[in-house]
């Protein structure tokens, strides 16, 4: 079977389209307005499946057929989705195990959504039968070019019947043996080994006071249920559709769903993208949108999707945020595309007139009329078409990357290390130093291969194996640079502790011991370096001894004064910095500019506050996107004149930028 659409990669926006929640007479109008505006693409029937089976057995497909014939008859691209995050009442009312059993024994509830247990037998052999039917009448139509799994998946941590009985089989398949399961677990503290297989199960009664290593393990028992549950999707979507691709819209980062195993199976990665619009996050908000950006495409290691992208002011189950500021929409799509993303679709056409997201405002609000935020978007679809030929196929090539790990965020939040110790919020503070001295840095899983990169950030690499320690070493090794930070090397992958100095497997490299460590929490710590300049460190306070290693910042307070709060140490070609306490953001810039210029990365060092600039690199050619993603007007020194291709102008070395403007240069 052919298919012109069969490419996920193509340059383009689209938009969120629910023809359901509309009268049919509307349909055409609207597709008409959006192939005017220059719309490649819509998403549908995400949440449809009581329209598309109203009762067991009796599908009514005439209404998506009609949508899907005017969407090929305007040569607008479709996405479908499965429709099992939400189903219908007669499906819970039928198979009520469908529905997610919370720890204290309540019940997740029809008419929401997400109400679904991914180890429902059920909800499978119910969902395959939509899947099935859906992709059988539709694999052929030519509109359809891929499909969108479910939607949003998060850790659900059901304890039904089902869940109990599955994770005891988990637990018998991973150790065989109680015997393996007590000591894995450790479950001689607090009496609480067990005689009989029976006696597994999930953690009934909540977490509090749980065995760590147990809640560890039914995290990852929970990953395994999810990849199961999309892959039985796959299946299905493959068997009637082989020319189509397949994605899932992550959201929400940090996500306790292990992004990386989920993300293995499917095609292209996407995310669902609402970047702040109030004017207090404009200092914290660009830069977090930056890093869950590069998150999305560490999941695969390539380009990726935006499947829901702000298009007005959320509000629902919480208050209305501010309206978009003049630019803003347009500013924080380019910054998507910037980051890597082909494809980025505005969540919603029109904003909905009944249910729960009525002010979760789309580009058209209820009275119908195109107002100034559709006039922003009109402006960004023609920019965007008109560059698609020469970003197609481009995407980012970074020397630099931060190694994210979900074992360690779950591990991290089922102990809590310290009073405003956050592994998450840490991990941006890294990146957003990275991202305002201008370096180009991915966010890939903590056991990737490291080739092609010259800086490497280990974020508190809490759980840690052989395999992952002699990868770090011999990337330093090699010639590369490593940056550890504190509760390094503190457990096994069991999660329980290493007997050993800390930080444990990296004390090799590191070239130091933790004598002792202080939880110093959100209180201050003063650090200085070997000019006199002082610093802030938080959080944690490792009070290091040197075994190889030489001191680059010390303590300047406390019982401690005087000995290193960080170190760098020479390992083989590279080098090993050692991070005793959590820094703040200039010492952290002063760091990774050092590191950045010892390496011959590319630094942009006076980037104004909340100025962003990203490289995508292909057969086309090489563009710099600078994107003001602030209020205030600002002016970047560029160490070069470089023409713009959307100004079609050459500019100088001073790019004036308006609040949110963006500018794309051509380098070569």
């Amino acid at each position: 079977m052919e298919n012109q659409y069969v490419d996920a990669h193509n340059v383009q926006i689209g938009v969120v389209y629910y023809p359901e929640h509309w009268d049919p007479s509307l349909w055409e109008e609207d597709i008409q307005l959006m192939k005017q505006t220059g719309v490649q693409v819509v998403r549908l029937a995400e949440f449809a499946w009581s329209r598309m089976e109203p009762s067991p057995g009796r599908y009514t497909f005439e209404w998506l057929d009609q949508a899907l014939d005017l969407f090929a008859k305007y040569q607008i691209r479709v996405v479908l989705c499965t429709p099992t995050n939400t189903p219908p009442r007669w499906l819970s009312e039928m198979k009520p195990d469908i529905l997610p059993v919370f720890a204290n024994g309540g019940t997740h509830h029809p008419g929401v959504r997400g109400h679904r247990c991914y180890n429902s037998e059920s909800l499978r052999d119910y969902g395959a039968r939509i899947i099935t039917q859906m992709t059988a009448r539709y694999g052929d139509h030519p509109a359809v070019i891929g499909w969108q799994l479910d939607n949003e998946y998060w850790v659900i941590d059901c304890h039904c019947d089902t869940c109990n009985q599955r994770f005891r089989e988990w637990v018998q398949e991973k150790y065989g043996t109680l015997e393996n399961v007590n000591r894995e677990w450790g479950t001689v503290v607090w009496s609480g080994e067990y005689s009989d297989w029976s006696q597994v199960g999930v953690p009934y009664g909540g977490s509090r006071h749980q065995n760590p290593s147990y809640l560890l393990d039914f995290a990852r028992f929970q990953w395994d249920c999810i990849a199961d549950f999309q892959r039985e999707q796959i299946r299905v979507i493959r068997a009637n559709c082989p020319g189509h691709w397949v994605t899932h819209n992550f959201h929400t980062y940090p996500q306790r769903l292990n992004l990386y195993q989920v993300g293995a199976d499917l095609d292209v990665a996407a995310f669902d993208y609402y970047p702040n619009t109030a004017p207090d996050k404009q200092a914290t908000g660009p830069y977090s949108g930056a890093l869950s950006l590069d998150v999305t495409r560490g999941i695969k290691r390539r380009n990726f999707w935006i499947m829901e992208q702000l298009s007005g002011p959320p509000g629902c189950w919480f208050p209305t945020w501010r309206a978009p500021y003049p630019g803003f929409i347009r500013a924080f799509s380019w910054q998507a595309i910037a980051r890597g993303a082909d494809t980025v679709v505005h969540f919603r056409w029109r904003s909905a007139v009944a249910g729960a997201e009525q002010f979760w405002h789309g580009l058209i609000d209820q009275s119908n009329v195109p107002g100034r935020r559709f006039r922003e978007f009109a402006e960004l679809c023609g920019e965007v078409n008109a560059l698609a030929d020469k970003l197609q196929g481009t995407a980012l090539v970074n020397e630099a990357a931060i190694l994210l790990s979900h074992e360690h965020l779950e591990a991290l939040r089922i102990q809590p290390q310290a009073e405003g110790y956050d592994y998450y919020e840490n991990v941006k503070d890294y990146h957003r130093a990275l991202t305002k001295l201008g370096i180009g840095c991915d966010v890939i899983e903590w056991t990737q291969a490291l080739d092609g990169y010259k800086l490497v950030v280990a974020p508190s690499f809490y759980l840690l194996n052989e395999e992952v320690t002699t990868a770090l070493e011999r990337f330093a090794a090699a010639g590369g640079t490593v940056v550890v930070t504190s509760r390094s090397g503190v457990k096994h992958m069991n999660n329980q502790h290493v007997m050993l100095p800390l930080p444990g497997l990296l004390a090799n490299c590191t070239g130091v011991n933790v004598e002792e460590y202080d939880a110093i929490g959100r209180t201050a710590m003063r650090v200085v370096d070997g000019e006199g300049r002082s610093y802030q460190g938080s959080q944690w306070c490792d009070v290091l001894s040197l075994h190889g290693a030489k001191a680059v910042l010390w303590y300047d307070e406390e019982f401690y004064k005087g000995t290193p709060a960080a170190t760098v140490n020479r390992f083989g070609q590279g080098k090993v910095y050692y991070l005793g306490t959590h820094l703040d953001e200039v010492c952290l810039m002063r760091l990774f500019r050092e590191i950045a210029e010892e390496l011959g990365l590319m630094v942009m060092p006076d980037l104004p506050e909340g100025v962003q600039i990203a490289i995508r690199t292909g057969t086309t050619g090489s563009y710099l996107f600078v994107l003001n993603l602030s209020r205030d007007p600002q002016q970047v020194m560029m160490p070069d004149a470089y023409p713009s291709l959307l100004y079609e102008t050459e500019r100088g070395n001073v790019l004036s930028l308006a609040p949110y403007g963006v500018d794309i240069l051509q380098l070569s």
